[in-house]
This record gives structure tokens, sequence and C-alpha cells, in this order.
């Protein structure tokens, strides 16, 4: 009696074992707790706008009780919203400045980088060759604020080349800069090359030697106040799993 008592007993320890460690657990290959539920509120920069809606969309199916909502724009209003009062579980900002201003350094984690390219529209009829046509007074110009990420890359690409820029527009985030091209409202704009690969049909992009110089690092963080911190933990785990690198990649963003 004791005898069948014993083996029955180590069966159950080795099934419990053998599910527990099995290649199909929905938290070994998602990063993160199955028992999760209720909205996950992300505030995003705007170029992060078509990976991130593909990692939500992603992540929901990995935990079905869990609905994902975004907030994309420039991350200098996102942290202002946030700072104010804005109920948001997790920050990805395009720049460690802004992320500074939301919480501590050292609670966020840098998950890509991202590189300047000019964009002009399909055929480039103006003819844009590189940074030096942007000082000129001729060409129609769209950058990206001085406070928006872009923008403060920019004038770094700027200073290296040593040319003073002449824009047409000031475009609050990343996305609004890249539609004036798109749609053929200015002749170039200084925006990220992931913007460029996602409106490839609209837009061409042109390399430059000076956007080594002024690189951009994108942090991403769980937020103190985060309403549901359990699911912003998991969500920040997806966008740093190998799942989410894979759609990071793909959508033009550097390895850290």
């Amino acid at each position: 009696m004791f005898r069948r008592t014993a083996l029955a007993t180590l069966a159950a320890v080795a099934v419990f074992t053998l599910a527990g460690c099995g290649e199909d657990s929905p938290a070994a290959s998602t990063g993160g707790t199955t028992n999760l539920s209720g909205t996950v509120t992300v505030f995003a920069a705007a170029s992060l706008t078509g990976s991130f809606t593909q990692l939500g969309k992603d992540f929901e199916k990995a935990h079905p009780g869990v609905k994902v909502t975004f907030n994309f724009a420039g991350s200098s209003a996102l942290a202002q919203q946030i700072n104010q009062g804005a109920p948001a579980d997790v920050f990805a900002s395009a720049a460690p400045k802004n992320m500074e201003q939301v919480t501590d350094k050292n609670t966020a984690t840098t998950f890509v980088k991202n590189t300047l390219q000019i964009a002009v529209p399909k055929g480039n009829p103006a003819g844009i060759t590189g940074l030096k046509d942007f000082a000129d007074k001729d060409r129609k110009i769209a950058l990206c604020a001085a406070q928006v990420p872009c923008g403060a890359a920019a004038e770094k690409a700027f200073q290296a080349a040593g040319i003073t820029p002449e824009p047409d527009s000031l475009e609050q985030d990343v996305k609004a800069a890249l539609t004036k091209v798109g749609l053929g409202e200015v002749d170039a704009a200084l925006v990220y090359q992931t913007d460029v690969l996602s409106a490839k049909d609209k837009v061409e992009g042109i390399e430059f030697p000076e956007a080594d110089k002024a690189v951009n690092e994108y942090p991403i963080a769980t937020l103190t106040k985060a309403p549901n911190p359990d699911g912003a933990k998991a969500f920040v785990d997806y966008v740093l799993s190998e799942q989410g690198k894979a759609v990071l990649t793909a959508a033009g963003f550097d390895s850290p």
C-alpha cells in the first residue's frame, strides 16, 4: 500500500514538473505572467506607432484577458501629459531626456536605437542630395521642433555639418513632418529611418554621414503610478523579449 502511494505521488510530481517546463507554456513564450486582465495604457513616441501597434496586437493574443491602448505623440508632449496626471502604465520615449522628466533613469531600459534620414517625395523632384539643401531658402523644408527628440537629433546633425537650416515648418512629432513629405507639401524633412521605411510607398530616404552624430536611444519603463502595474510589467517584458525584438528589427530599429 505504501509503495503504491509513493509511486502515485512521484507520478503527480513528474506531471506537474513537465507541465511547468513545457516549451508551449504561455508564460515561457511571452515573457510574462498569464494571470493578466484589464487595460494596459502605453504612451509611446510617434515613431513607434507601427511597431508598437503590432506588438500590442501580439501581446493581446498572448494574453486574451488584456486590452492594450496607445497614445502616440511627440515624447516631450507625452512626458508633459504624464506629469500632469494622465493615467499611463508604460512610457516609451524617443530620447532619455524626456524619460528622465517622468521617472528615475535607473528604472528605464534602452530597447532600441534610431537614426535620422532625409525623407523626400517619391522621385525626389527637388533634387535633394544632402543636409546642405536644408540651408537653401528656396527649398521647402520641414523639421521637428527642437523640444521633440527628432528635432534635438536634427540640431546635432546640423551642428556636425556646420549648417544652419532654413525650415518652413516645425512639427510637434516626426509623423507630422513625414506626412508633409508624403503629401508633397515640402521638398524634404529630417525623420527617422524607421519612418522612411514605414512610408516607402510615398517617400524615399537619403542617408547622410552626419546622422552618426545624432543617433537616438529609446528607453522604456513602467510608471510608478501605473493603474495596471502587472500588465505594465508584462508589456515591457514582451517588448524586450525575442518576439518584441523581431518586430522592432523588422521596422528598421537598431539594437541598443
